[in-house]
């Protein structure tokens, strides 16, 4: 009999004690976590999903919600989970002294929630991976984030993607620039659709050259362009730390392109995984990559689709994936050959593909679509 053999049973009759309807889903993926036969010592892992594809999935809303001792992982993301329910898990994150990581991305909770989640960062000292994405956290809960992560010493990750901003004046930003002059434990973190611009780039840059922790920057889906590369190119000539530097769709252009290729190419000896796919670089800027990948033995994850290919550009990835520089499952292109043109396909491949959803023929194992889980040992599930 499994140490957790009743993790259900337990579960239905809390339903019961409270007068509360049984969700079949969480009955189900207790059921399945029984089966396991999990060392109740280890701690569990627990995937409730609402975007589950692979069980039927009735979504979780605050109403589900139930405290835990010995969960180690607990996913929630793209569930019902209001204010109401962030204020409970944050109350039992007050208490709680297992949970390392929680994923909420996608749930509503809006910047009350976020200022739960905040203030029980002030009290936890435990948890080490938090996942809000998608929340529609606002500029109040952003800048308590940034402020409570002065101070707190345990959190490693955290994604803190597409807010709802409505200034224009990169106040959060550069409050999250302050914490990272100051905090020496974030491994990780996560500011897609920010709406950070080249002022913002500027005040991030001038907090990582005091930052020896982050090794993993995603600013996907922002607004910089190659003035604001600029200043991360600059970066990356002194930076001994960052591993992962995701730019995906910025506009960089060719000029943003070749100021990290010089970067890269004479002095940075520390990044391993850039993807700069989607930025309107065209083949004098591609080329400028792929030639720093001549001289730089470090970088092996590059990732350009979404650019603009000319025949130049082909014939320079296909060189470097030829010789082996690059290896095929590294990048996101495959050149072929028709008519003695070489051209460039399409790969499935990135840092973070199945970051919102599971393939329907079960969890992925191979990494080539999911690179920053190869890389940075912090983002096993972020």
């Amino acid at each position: 009999m499994s140490t957790l053999q009743g993790l259900c049973k337990q579960y239905l009759q809390v339903c019961q004690e409270s007068n509360q309807p049984e969700n079949p889903f969480i009955a189900h993926m207790l059921r399945e976590a029984d089966k396991d036969n999990i060392i109740l010592t280890k701690g569990f892992t627990l995937k409730i999903a609402g975007n589950n594809r692979l069980v039927p999935v009735q979504k979780i809303t605050d109403e589900d919600l139930y405290e835990n001792s010995s969960l180690r992982y607990l996913n929630l993301m793209f569930n019902e989970i209001g204010t109401s329910g962030a204020e409970l898990i944050a109350k039992a994150l007050h208490r709680n002294e297992a949970l390392l990581y929680l994923r909420m991305t996608g749930n509503k909770i809006r910047n009350k929630g976020g200022m739960y989640f905040a203030s029980m960062l002030q009290v936890n000292s435990t948890l080490e991976k938090l996942d809000l994405g998608d929340c529609d956290l606002g500029t109040q809960s952003l800048v308590a984030m940034a402020t409570v992560l002065n101070q707190n010493k345990a959190i490693k990750a955290v994604n803190l993607s597409r807010p709802i901003l409505y200034s224009q004046e990169e106040d959060t930003t550069v409050h999250i620039a302050l914490m990272l002059k100051n905090n020496s434990c974030l491994v990780e973190l996560h500011l897609c659709k920010h709406e950070i611009k080249n002022f913002g780039v500027e005040q991030l840059c001038e907090a990582l050259y005091e930052n020896c922790s982050l090794k993993y920057l995603d600013l996907s889906c922002n607004k910089i362009t190659r003035d604001g590369v600029k200043f991360l190119g600059e970066l990356l000539k002194r930076n001994q730390t960052l591993e992962i530097l995701d730019l995906h769709s910025n506009r960089i252009e060719d000029d943003g392109a070749i100021y990290l290729s010089e970067a890269l190419a004479l002095y940075n000896g520390t990044l391993q995984a850039l993807a700069v796919v989607s930025n309107n670089i065209s083949g004098k800027g591609l080329v400028a990559l792929s030639d720093a990948l001549k001289t730089n033995t470090v970088l092996s994850y590059i990732y350009i689709w979404g650019n603009k290919f000319d025949e130049a550009t082909c014939m320079a990835f296909s060189d470097v994936l030829k010789t082996g520089r690059l290896k095929p499952n590294c990048t996101d292109v495959d050149p072929y050959e028709v008519d003695g043109h070489i051209y460039l396909a399409e790969l499935s491949h990135g840092l973070k593909k199945h970051y919102y959803w599971t393939p329907s023929y079960g969890p992925v194992v191979n990494k080539d679509a999911n690179a920053s889980l190869a890389i940075g040992a912090v983002s096993e599930h972020l």
